[in-house]
């Protein structure tokens, strides 16, 4: 009797574990890094996106020679900065809410950049201050930055 008590505590146990892990995991999205796609050239698609704190995205290297790499100074504070490899997928999940914006290396003079919204944009008057002064760098697509930010 006492080891058929155990087992029944030991499922009930397992079940409310894998319950818990189901609730807290978020949903995954998919960002393509491409040479060119719908919105022109150097461009990652879809290029602007809202998720949930939680959620993952995984950094698809759809075309060669491109990363995705946090910009400093562009992500919310206390937010985790990342840097793909080049040709390679990364995955980031995202827990702090707020506005992001990232960029591929080699093609940022080109404005290959997106915009991520967790959550609520809550530091997005500062993006918008950064972005201004970042766009000065791009060669090409020089409002690109500032029309993806009018998307949130």
């Amino acid at each position: 009797m006492k080891e058929d008590l155990r087992s029944v505590s030991t499922e009930v146990e397992v079940s409310v574990a894998s319950k818990k892990v189901r609730l807290s995991e978020g949903s995954e999205h998919t960002v393509k890094m491409l040479n060119a796609g719908d919105g022109g050239t150097m461009i990652f698609e879809p290029a602007v996106i809202k998720i949930s704190k939680g959620d993952t995205i995984h950094f698809k290297a759809t075309d060669l020679s491109h990363n995705s790499a946090s910009i400093e100074g562009m992500i919310p504070e206390g937010a985790a900065p990342w840097a793909g490899i080049m040709n390679q997928d990364i995955s980031v999940t995202f827990d702090t809410e707020g506005v992001y914006v990232y960029q591929c290396d080699p093609h940022v003079i080109m404005a290959m950049v997106g915009v991520i919204q967790v959550g609520a944009a809550v530091n997005m008057s500062a993006v918008k201050e950064s972005a201004d002064k970042f766009e000065t760098r791009f060669v090409m697509n020089n409002d690109r930055l500032s029309e993806y930010l009018t998307r949130l």
